[in-house]
């Protein structure tokens, strides 16, 4: 390990919001459909193609426990079943077109799209239509670290309650162990956004809230020991606790000691820290933050290598409703209209040379960090996972690449982070600043004109639930317990950060909404009727017509979260 100029972790996001029985396309379950075609299962894909070609790929993989739920779920699989069936006679359909108009380029285009969706049907099949616990399996291999992550991806620093963001927590790694046989340490914590521990005041007007939890402490309750944020929450971050290798103890330190003493790495993103937002005490948890240096060459839409002319063009397909894509990117402003055919022979030499440059760039930041503090440190990337692949059909081959390439060096040590806390002792700790990685770094992606009603919304589900777990005799009840634990489903959806985020990027306003909207009278419906029940024991038994469709409604629609616990929202 000393010998190395240090270590690297790819850490890649997945996460859908939840669309099984919410509609197909545009929005809806193709989305779904669309990222396990072109993402989850090219990125097994590329683990299996490493162990064949002798070398050990390692990625940090997020699976949020919304994603994993709708992936494990009977309603994905017979329709990813009929979707990828439905491309391959797309493609076959096209073939005959392009013999009519007499373009053999395209022709042959159509023929690779046939053979690529047989494969992922073949390949479904072969894993047994199980994408979760395939993933599983290459974490059995030691290739793949399985992040959890909240139950719905609800963005926590704004949640009301302690409690809610306790319950999506609890929610979420119960999904996780259930689905994938085990439960992960490390987690992802929806859009990086963190809120430190202290006085708190929600973004609408309801009033100070008082002194709130760091969410540090929250996770680690619940046997999260590792998390990842943007890198200027390390960056800005609070000198609190520095471990002395003489007399082998901690000590409390000057919030300024970063400034005092910064080849120690304080502040570095190429090294994980401590969190413990109380202002005194050890760390029970550690963040990673991404290195925006290395990840910008990947992620940039100006610089980064999907941009290349080369690559396949996402936005333009050869018919509106589920077609096929037949040409490059081109150029960077080049309209769509004056794309030009995509040619795969292209591809292989761009590909290596984007995945020699990436590892290059990897090289340069451990020798820089190296070079300032003395000693090894880790570069971390991390991205939505369906970057690659979807958004950049070559890129599992990229990252196919990259982990060929790396197993060929030996000044780097590719690991996953839980890897790397456990061969590397983390000998700072500090209070990080409030955050996410989304637009200037703050909530207001997630809090703003457009979408602050939803908060008002949200805040009052919030408290009505608090105030039914509480109040109402679920324990002894189970009417009240089941009526109650489908409303504790509903809570969950409807805080999703999905849907304030498709509205304020105008991506999916409308479905945004309805969504949203959707759960809440859901939810609605079933405190409502809990408390009926409470307050008469035989009410179930004299439901209206309209009622009773209701419960049915919402047991129709929302089919996942089975083992919903109250107690997930109790301190």
């Amino acid at each position: 390990m000393s010998e190395t100029l240090g270590s690297f972790c790819l850490v890649l996001h997945g996460h859908l919001p939840y669309v099984l029985r919410h509609g197909t396309w545009p929005h809806g379950e193709d989305w779904l459909y669309e990222a396990a075609a072109e993402t989850y299962l090219p990125l097994l894909a590329m683990l299996d193609s490493c162990e064949y070609m002798n070398a050990i790929p390692k990625i940090t993989m997020g699976l949020t426990p919304v994603l994993l739920e709708q992936l494990a779920h009977p309603v994905f699989k017979e329709g990813f079943t009929h979707y990828l069936k439905d491309r391959i006679e797309r493609a076959k359909l096209d073939q005959k077109e392009f013999e009519e108009i007499d373009n053999g380029h395209m022709l042959y285009l159509a023929q690779r799209w046939e053979t690529w969706y047989s494969e992922r049907l073949e390949q479904f099949e072969k894993i047994e239509q199980d994408i979760p616990a395939a993933f599983a399996k290459q974490a059995e291999k030691g290739f793949c670290e399985i992040l959890t992550s909240n139950a719905t991806h609800a963005y926590m620093p704004l949640l009301y309650e302690d409690a809610s963001i306790r319950a999506q927590v609890r929610a979420g790694v119960a999904s996780s162990e259930r689905i994938l046989g085990f439960k992960p340490t490390g987690m992802w914590l929806p859009e990086c956004a963190y809120r430190p521990g202290g006085d708190w005041s929600p973004p609408i007007g309801w009033g100070w809230k008082g002194a709130r939890t760091g969410i540090e402490h929250i996770v680690a309750d619940e046997g999260i020991d590792h998390f990842f944020v943007e890198s200027h929450l390390v960056e800005e971050s609070r000198s609190e606790q520095v471990f002395n290798e003489n007399d082998q103890q901690w000590w409390k330190v000057d919030w300024d000691e970063a400034q005092k003493y910064p080849s120690r790495g304080w502040r570095s993103v190429n090294e994980p820290h401590g969190v413990n937002s109380d202002g005194n005490g050890l760390a029970r948890a550690y963040a990673f933050a991404r290195d925006q240096n290395v990840c910008e060459k990947v992620w940039s839409g100006d610089i980064g290598y999907p941009a290349d002319g080369s690559y396949l063009e996402f936005h333009k397909a050869w018919s509106p409703k589920r077609g096929l894509r037949y040409w490059k990117i081109t150029g960077h402003k080049t309209d769509l209209g004056d794309k030009h055919l995509y040619v795969p022979d292209n591809i292989e030499a761009k590909l290596h040379e984007h995945a020699t440059h990436f590892v290059e760039q990897i090289k340069n930041r451990l020798r820089e960090y190296r070079d300032k503090v003395g000693r090894p440190g880790v570069v971390v990337t991390s991205f939505d996972a369906e970057l690659f692949g979807h958004w950049w059909f070559e890129g599992p081959e990229f990252l196919r690449n990259v982990m060929l390439t790396l197993n060929a060096d030996p000044e780097v040590n590719i690991c996953t982070t839980a890897e790397y806390l456990d061969t590397h002792f983390v000998d700072k700790v500090v209070a990080l600043p409030e955050g996410s990685w989304g637009e200037e770094g703050d909530h207001r992606v997630w809090t703003n004109d457009q979408v602050n009603w939803m908060w008002d919304i949200e805040y009052r589900c919030e408290t009505v639930f608090g105030k039914m777990t509480s109040e109402l005799d679920w324990e002894n009840d189970s009417k009240i317990r089941e009526l109650l634990e489908k409303a504790g489903r509903e809570l969950l959806l409807l805080q999703a950060s999905d849907w304030p985020f498709v509205i304020r990027r105008g991506q999916a306003v409308d479905y945004g909404i309805k969504r949203f909207m959707q759960h809440v009278s859901r939810f609605e419906v079933l405190t409502s009727l809990a408390e009926k029940v409470a307050e008469h024991s035989d009410y179930l038994g004299k439901l209206n017509e309209v009622e009773q469709f209701e419960i049915k409604d919402a047991d129709i629609h929302d089919v996942i979260f089975p083992n919903i616990d109250l107690n997930w929202w109790r301190s």
